[in-house]
């Protein structure tokens, strides 16, 4: 998937799908989750995917060649990212919610 968008490296589909989706998405949505039953503020959700998202680029650079320092590629992961933790965020702060205050799911 190497395209003036994205740039992934020479097999960037899969690299995509496996750095991005699976393996970065699958932390922000543990981080989100995390965040949320500490009673952390949401605001911690961006800076902890801008942080995942700058560990997927390096992953993606370290074992499969695709460039480091590509802007547009690092904000769709910061926007993937995101989107997995704010949904572990909110997914879990309303169980949460649910359960001390007894509201209804």
């Amino acid at each position: 998937m190497t395209t003036a968008f994205y740039d992934a490296g020479p097999n960037g589909f899969w690299v995509f799908l496996l750095c991005t989706i699976i393996m970065g998405g699958a932390t922000a949505f543990v981080t989100g989750r995390s965040i949320a039953e500490t009673w952390r503020p949401f605001w911690q959700v961006y800076l902890y995917a801008l942080l995942i998202a700058a560990a997927v680029r390096f992953l993606q650079f370290a074992l499969f060649e695709a460039k480091l320092l590509s802007p547009a590629s690092y904000l769709i992961d910061v926007a993937i990212l995101l989107a997995a933790a704010a949904l572990g965020y909110v997914l879990t702060r309303r169980r949460i919610m649910a359960v001390q205050y007894g509201w209804p799911k």
